[in-house]
């Protein structure tokens, strides 16, 4: 069973990117490149300023699907805890 990690980048812009992987490493390298996201190109560089462990796919995507649905303020709140 792989771990699958949420993560909250923030990006150059001063935006936020939530995104799950199951290797967290590489799908930073992957952003940074170019090669990650659309929504993430030209943002760089970015920060890993959150992030959760999950059991499974699925679960991280419904938390993925959850926390894109707050607000910035609302995202800020969560990094802060």
């Amino acid at each position: 069973m792989s771990t699958w990690t949420l993560y909250i980048l923030k990006c150059n812009d001063d935006s936020l990117y939530t995104g799950i992987t199951n290797n967290l490493e590489k799908r930073v390298s992957d952003h940074e490149a170019g090669i990650g996201a659309k929504y993430t190109r030209g943002r760089g560089p970015f920060e890993i300023v959150y992030q959760e462990k999950l059991e499974d796919r699925s679960s991280a995507s419904k938390r993925e699907f959850a926390i894109k649905k707050l607000s910035k303020l609302e995202k800020e709140k969560l990094i802060k805890k």
